[in-house]
C-alpha cells in the first residue's frame, strides 16, 4: 500500500457511498402505498436502472448530445411507467418519482467514514450524477462533501480522461495526490491510467442478492477496504 502525499479523496457516489437500490425500492414503495397501487416495485427498479449506462454510452459515443442523468432517466421512467401501467400518473408524480435519485441513502458506514476522512484529506464525489442531484443527496444524508465535481461539470462521464482530469485539475493537485473511491473495478482503472491512486471499497450487495460483478477488488488497488471505516483506519484517519 502505497498513499503518501495522497490530499484529496474523490468518491463514486452511487453504489459506493449511497445503497441507490434499497432507497429507490423503499420510496417507490412508499409512494405505492400512499397511492393505493400494487406494482412489483424492485422490477419497476431494476428495469429502470438499465437506462443509466446505455445512456450515458451514447453521450459518450456522440451518438447524443450532452444531456443530464436526470434527463436519462426521465426518458426511460415515462417507458417503464406506462409498461407497468402507471403512464396516468400526474406529471408532478413522475417528476416526484423521478428525482428518487437526489433522495438516497448512504450506506450505514458512509457518513462516520467520510467525517474522518474530511479530517485528514479534501473529500469530494466525483460522479456521473448531475450537480443538484449530488447537492440534494448530500443535504438528504448528511454527506459532509468539500466540494461537489461531477460529470456535468465536465460535459463528460466516466470513465471518460475529462472528468479525471478535470477533477484533478480543480481540486489543483497531482495526479498522484488525488485518490479514486469506488466500489467499482472499471471505475479504479480508469483513474489509474492518469495517474491517480486508488481505493476500493466493497459494496457486494448494491444490485440487490443477485449481485454478480464488483463482488471483489479484481486488481491490486493501492488500498482495498470492506467499508469506509476500514478505508479511514487504512488512511491514518
Amino acid at each position: 500500500m502505497s498513499v503518501a502525499g495522497v490530499k484529496a479523496l474523490t468518491f463514486d457516489t452511487f453504489g459506493t457511498v449511497v445503497d441507490w437500490r434499497s432507497s429507490v425500492i423503499e420510496d417507490f414503495r412508499a409512494f405505492g402505498k400512499k397511492q393505493g397501487l400494487k406494482v412489483d416495485w424492485e422490477a419497476l427498479v431494476d428495469e429502470w436502472k438499465t437506462a443509466y449506462r446505455p445512456g450515458m454510452d451514447a453521450v459518450r459515443s456522440g451518438k447524443q448530445p450532452w444531456t443530464t442523468v436526470d434527463r436519462i432517466y426521465r426518458a426511460k421512467l415515462d417507458e417503464v411507467l406506462a409498461e407497468y401501467g402507471l403512464d396516468e400518473l400526474a406529471e408532478e408524480e413522475k417528476v416526484h418519482l423521478n428525482r428518487v435519485w437526489h433522495r438516497l441513502n448512504p450506506w450505514s458506514d458512509a457518513v462516520a467514514g467520510l467525517t474522518r476522512l474530511k479530517r485528514k484529506y479534501i473529500i469530494s464525489p466525483l460522479s456521473n450524477g448531475d450537480v443538484s442531484c449530488l447537492v440534494n443527496m448530500a443535504k438528504h444524508g448528511g454527506l459532509p462533501w468539500d466540494v461537489i465535481l461531477c460529470a456535468e461539470i465536465f460535459r463528460h462521464y466516466k470513465p471518460d480522461p475529462e472528468v479525471y482530469l478535470g477533477a484533478i485539475a480543480c481540486l489543483g493537485l497531482r495526479p498522484h495526490e488525488v485518490m479514486m473511491v469506488a466500489a467499482h473495478n472499471y471505475d479504479l482503472r480508469a483513474a489509474r491510467t492518469h495517474g491517480m491512486k486508488t481505493g476500493f471499497v466493497a459494496r457486494p450487495t448494491e444490485y440487490g442478492p443477485g449481485q454478480k460483478t464488483n463482488l471483489k477488488a479484481e486488481e491490486d488497488w493501492d488500498v482495498i477496504a470492506g467499508d469506509f471505516g476500514e478505508l479511514a483506519a487504512k488512511l491514518g484517519a
